[in-house]
C-alpha cells in the first residue's frame, strides 16, 4: 500500500470514529487513533470507556465492526494501552 492510499485509509477510519464518538461521548468516554498498520486500527479508549468493564464489547462488536464494514482493508481492531 503506498502512502497516498495509507493516509486515505487513516482519514477514512477517523471519518468513522467520527460518527461513533457522540455514543461513547455520551457514556463519558471517547477513543484515541493511535496507528493504522496493515488493516489493524489501534485504538486507545479513554474516559469512562478505558476503566469500562464492557470496553472490549465496545471495541469489537461496536468499533470493529463499524470499521471493518466501511473502510476497505481493515481486519481487526486492538485497544492500547
Amino acid at each position: 500500500m503506498n502512502v497516498e492510499d495509507k493516509q486515505k485509509q487513516y482519514d477514512e477510519v477517523l471519518e468513522v470514529l467520527d460518527k461513533l464518538r457522540p455514543f461513547l461521548q455520551r457514556d463519558g468516554g471517547d477513543c484515541e487513533l493511535v496507528d493504522v498498520e496493515d488493516g489493524i486500527v489501534k485504538l486507545k479508549l479513554v474516559g469512562a470507556c478505558g476503566s469500562c468493564p464492557s470496553s472490549t464489547i465496545t471495541l469489537k462488536a461496536g468499533i470493529e465492526r463499524a470499521l471493518t464494514e466501511e473502510v476497505e482493508g481493515i481486519t481487526e481492531v486492538e485497544q492500547v494501552f
